[in-house]
Formats: structure tokens, sequence, C-alpha cells
């Protein structure tokens, strides 16, 4: 349980994010990030805006001119834990009264002007689409007057802001490719606080990446809410793609065909993407993934139930026979595939038999992990508005834990697959609980630690897998791979 639970946690913990200092810039911002991977990138572009505003980030909060939050919404917890530390920035605030303090992403969205009234200590609110205003708007907070961004954008991408890379590693980074989602989850206030789907122009991702490959970068994870709905067709929204001339159609680029130009101009790149969809899944991209080695061979396919009733409840576009038959297809193609699931416990409506049939779904595909989580009601959601939340919360609590124990024993059973075999690591850092040990993630995923000796960090290494636990492998490498 404690595996399962820790690698939750890390969806929603902050990190105080800081990079390399510049010359001659003499404020300090501080920069916490909380949820999804997004978020964390989303940081790193307001820390390139704000680089130019003359801001070198900071770890000591003590110091900081400016503290943002990069905030979630995606469930009750994260916004918890977000007012939470609200109150240790207030602390600081009254040792330090010219520190301003501003709330950024999905729950500034979500609340808007009403952030202000709530948490006094705030003096800024700045939507996800609205970064590139932060300068105007901190120009508004120094005057002395309160301020608010959180207008939805139909096109921003922020494909020309080069991120500033925040408490990297060195070895891997992430590049957006969309933005925003048009599958309106009834559960979900992804919609609602990033707006609708719109795709960036594959030549700038393309220049991102070269740049990252220029700075000795090893991997790259293409992000975006539903990655499989990357659509390039010359700028604008997805549903605007039936209205594009004949030409912007014909030469329009999808998500199998930007990672086959990834795959194939960067061959010594390693790349990773995050999140899919399975509504939006084509088989185009399994077999790109299988044509190219250095795409890793790990696909995280959210299916958030295993009841047909309950996944038309969540107006998932998708039953789970439908669901059932894609898992077969990818194992067919891609046989070594890992897979990894989101799955909410105690959806509105939720039946014992619906519970049943979540379990039975978990039981057919084995994932090799996953994120699951009791339903919370999201103000503003479809659920929210006109659904009982009728799940009693003992319930949602038994029924999490049968999933957790569940895929606990399938963890177990995925990472003993690999005993005996050797295994291409990229070395991403030290082992957090051996400093002697150095950990990394194989192709599908999969953490392995193993003996230090004389590699080092961003070395591409062939690891013998010798014993495992549901959530790591263990092994001694025998040598560099052929990717160095």
């Amino acid at each position: 349980m404690k595996q399962i639970e820790k690698v939750i946690d890390e969806k929603i913990q902050g990190k105080a994010l800081i990079t390399e200092q510049k010359e001659g810039n003499t404020k300090k911002l501080f920069i916490e990030s909380y949820g999804c991977q997004m978020n964390m990138n989303d940081s790193e572009i307001v820390a390139a805006i704000l680089d130019k505003e003359g801001y070198n980030t900071t770890q000591i909060l003590e110091e900081a001119d400016l503290v943002l939050v990069n905030t979630c919404s995606i469930r009750e917890k994260a916004e918890t834990t977000v007012r939470k530390r609200l109150q240790k920035y207030n602390a600081v605030k009254k040792v330090n009264p010219t520190m301003k303090v501003g709330v950024l992403g999905c729950m500034a969205e979500r609340l808007k002007e009403k952030f202000l009234e709530e948490e006094k200590i705030v003096d800024l609110v700045v939507g996800p689409d609205a970064y590139r205003d932060l300068p105007n708007l901190l120009a508004e907070v120094n005057e002395g007057r309160e301020a608010v961004n959180v207008i939805l954008s139909k096109d921003e991408t922020y494909g020309d802001v080069s991120p500033v890379r925040l408490n990297s590693n060195g070895v891997s980074a992430f590049v957006s490719i969309t933005r925003g989602c048009d599958n309106m989850c009834t559960f979900c206030v992804v919609p609602f606080t990033r707006g609708r789907e719109r795709s960036r122009d594959p030549k700038s991702i393309l220049q991102e990446v070269q740049e990252m490959v220029d700075k000795n970068f090893k991997e790259i994870t293409l992000l975006g809410q539903n990655v499989d709905s990357y659509l390039w067709f010359g700028g604008g929204l997805k549903k605007d793609f039936k209205k594009a001339s004949e030409m912007a159609q014909a030469t329009a680029v999808d998500f199998s065909q930007l990672l086959d130009m990834c795959a194939t101009e960067f061959p010594k790149i390693r790349f990773r993407f995050s999140t899919s969809n399975p509504q939006d899944m084509s088989l185009d991209v399994i077999h790109t993934m299988a044509k190219h080695k250095n795409i890793c061979k790990y696909l995280h396919l959210p299916v958030q139930s295993g009841s047909n009733k309950i996944l038309k409840a969540m107006n998932r576009q998708h039953t789970r026979e439908e669901y059932m038959e894609l898992v077969d297809n990818i194992f067919k193609i891609i046989p070594e595939m890992s897979l990894s699931q989101d799955m909410i416990a105690g959806f509105c409506g939720e039946t014992e038999e619906d519970h049943q049939d979540t379990l039975k779904l978990l039981e057919y595909v084995k994932y090799d992990f996953g994120f699951m989580f009791t339903y919370s009601e999201r103000p503003g959601t479809l659920a929210g508005k006109k659904m009982e939340d009728d799940v009693p919360f003992d319930t949602k609590k038994r029924r999490l834990q049968e999933l957790i124990d569940l895929q606990l024993k399938h963890s177990l059973y995925r990472t003993q697959q690999h005993l005996g075999k050797v295994e291409e690591v990229l070395i991403e850092g030290t082992s957090k609980k051996d400093p002697n040990q150095w950990k990394g993630r194989n192709t599908q995923n999969t953490v392995i630690v193993f003996p230090k000796e004389h590699y080092k960090m961003g070395d591409f290494v062939n690891v013998k897998v010798e014993d495992c636990t549901s959530a790591t492998l263990k092994g001694t490498a025998v040598g560099y791979s052929d990717n160095n």
C-alpha cells in the first residue's frame, strides 16, 4: 500500500524550484509547483518569462521578493495542500512585508477573484494561459493594486518561450506539445481551467528538443493533457480542422507523425509521452512506438472505471470492451509494453457490482502500476452540478484499498517478469535509500537501482536484473549500452 500511495503523492507534492543564477538579476523568485508534469513545465515557462524581468530563482523562501505557487485542482486534497502552504507564506510575509505572493495554474483559474477574498495574503492570481502578462500584473501589484488575469486562450501554447529548466537533473526534460482538453469528463475540471485543445507547431517542438540535445539531455517527455489528440494544421482549435483548407488538412501532422519525426531526427534521445486518452489512442501511435527503439515502451492509459454504467456517467467515450480490445491490440503489437492506469473509487452511483467490474478489469490487464483515488466532487464539473456524491466515504476508502491491494499484486507480478534479463537503464540520479547506488528507469518506466561503480549521471547502462519489489528492480551493471 505504501508504495502505491507514494506514487499518488508524487503527483501532487510541491517542489521549490531553482536554476542557475543569471548575473545581473537582482530580484529573487521562489516558485513551488503542485500537480501534474504540465504544471512543472509551466513553472519553467514562468521562470523564463520572469528571468527577463530580473528574477533569479531561490530555494530559500525567506529571501524571496516574489513567491509563486503553481496549483492543481484535480482533487480536493491538492487544493487543501496549497491552502496550507499559503499559511506558511503568510508567516514569512509578516517578517518580510514587501514580499509579494501569487497563485498560478488551475486553482487560480477555477477560483479567480474569489482567491483574493479568501486568502488575504495573495497579491496576484494568474491562470495557465496568462503567464505572458506576469510583468504587467507585477507592475500593478507594485503600485499597490491587486492583479488578476485568468482569461483562457484559444491559441496560446508558449511555443516561442524557451523554458528555464528548474531543478533539472540535466538528463531528463519536459516539452509540452498540446494545451487544454476537449474531453468533457464529468468529474474533471481541466477543460474549465486549461481551456480547449490546441496543438503546438511541430517546428517549434523539434527546435526545443534540439536545444535539449545541445545541452546534453538524454530523455524528453512530450507533454499534454491529451497528447493523442495532437493535431497541427497551421494553428487553431482542433474542432476547426474540418473547416481548414484542403492543403492544411493534407499537410496536417498528427501525434503518430510527430512522434515519428522526433524519434527519427533524434535517434540518440529517448522519448516518452504523457498523458494518453483511450478514446483518442490510435494504433498508428503503437506501430510508431514499435518502429523506434528510442521510444519507450510505456503507456499511461487512464481508464477511471471498469463499469460501462460508470464510464457513461463519467462521459468517457469508450466502453470496457473497447478498452480491453485496445489493450489486446497494444500487447499484440508490443508484447513488452508497460501499462499504467488512473482509477477512481466511489464515483457517483457506483454500486458493488460496478466496483467488481473495475477489479475484473484490473485483473484482465494486470497493469504495471497505477494512480488510484477516491472520488472527490469538483465544483463546476457536470458531476458536481448534477450528480449526487452518494457513495459513503467509508465505502470509498474500502474500495480504494481493494484496488490498491490488487494493483500491488499485479505490480509485483510485472516486476518479476524482468528477473534475469539485461535491460538498458538511463542513470537519472542517486538512489534515495543508498548513496552508493544509482537509480534510473528502463524502457518500461520501471525504476532500477544498481551499484555506482565507475558509471555517471546520464549514462545508458545495461543492467542485469537480479531482484525486485513491487515497485523497484535491483541489479548489477554489465556494461555501457550502444546508445551512449
